[in-house]
């Protein structure tokens, strides 16, 4: 149930999954935005089972579809976490994250190897806060 008065707006981006769990794809208080867990879903809960680079464009392009939807883009995300299931995929996550932000305006970062993540097939998950855009 939504609050007319509440700070809060609950963000559900279109063309991004929607959450099987009870969620939100982020939450915007003023002018900051916190994003949950960004998965590897496309469409209708398909995954490119077993394709890293893949797995994290798809996360990334969902992240750009969120942020969009809460007002943000990449240029304005402040702090994301990246949590993978392989240590050997870590350059490959470099890599593509690099793609999707200015040279030299990369946000604050922290990545975690993990044991699992909520889906099996799922490599990476990412999560973090950006401001609102302008």
């Amino acid at each position: 149930m939504t609050d007319p008065e509440s700070p809060l707006v609950r963000i559900l981006a279109d063309g991004v999954t929607r959450p099987f769990a009870p969620l939100s794809h982020a939450v915007r208080v003023g002018q900051m935005v916190l994003i949950s867990g960004i998965i590897p879903f496309r469409g209708e809960r398909e995954i490119a089972v077993d394709d890293f680079p893949a797995q994290m464009r798809q996360v990334m392009e969902n992240l750009g579809a969120v942020l969009r939807a809460a007002g943000s883009d990449y240029a304005h995300v402040a702090k994301l976490e990246v949590q993978l299931i392989r240590p050997g995929d870590f350059g490959d996550m470099n890599r593509i994250y690099g793609e999707y932000f200015a040279p030299g305006a990369f946000p604050a970062r922290a990545t975690s190897m993990v044991k699992a993540l909520p889906v099996p097939e799922f490599l990476v998950q990412v999560h973090g806060m950006a401001v609102v855009a302008g």
